[in-house]
């Protein structure tokens, strides 16, 4: 039986395979509020040509206008990698309660990987942390999005040398 974490975070999976199989990183995001799923989102950067379309961004954009209000006290985000900076202090400034994390990430996390924006003690707000939620799974649809990205660049590279 899955636990209430597991099961929001499938929700989130989802959502990156959405993601996937658009070609946009393969990142998806659900807002929770008292059980229920308010917001979901996935990375559409290339689709918008936009830097600020990550999926935690859209997902707090759709949940403060779902419940009409910029704070989203007593809400959960559960996502399927480490948010950036960026969507970090998203997180932080919507005053998120609690944030669930499936897989981290080394290179831009800022919920405990690189840095750690959800406990610096100067900020007004701080974050529950939750990590590893599903994260094989989190984890392998990111592996599998880059391994093809790479293999589509390799092939692309080699049609252009004939």
């Amino acid at each position: 039986m899955l636990s209430e974490d597991e099961k929001f975070m499938k929700k989130a999976l989802l959502q990156a395979e959405r993601a996937f199989n658009r070609r946009e990183t393969p990142v998806g995001c659900v807002i929770v509020k008292d059980h229920k799923v308010i917001a979901r989102a996935y990375n559409r950067r290339n689709e918008k040509k936009n830097t600020l379309a990550h999926a935690e961004i859209m997902a707090i954009d759709k949940a403060s206008k779902k419940i009409g209000d910029w704070r989203l006290s007593g809400c959960t985000m559960y996502v399927t990698l480490e948010p950036c900076p960026m969507c970090g202090g998203a997180v932080i400034q919507s005053r998120i309660d609690r944030l669930v994390i499936g897989t981290m990430s080394e290179k831009n996390g800022c919920a405990g990987s690189v840095t750690d924006l959800m406990h610096i003690k100067g900020f007004n707000h701080q974050v529950e942390v939750t990590t590893g939620v599903l994260e094989e799974d989190c984890s392998n649809i990111l592996t599998l999005f880059f391994k093809k990205v790479r293999a589509e660049n390799a092939r692309k590279k080699a049609d252009n040398l004939t």
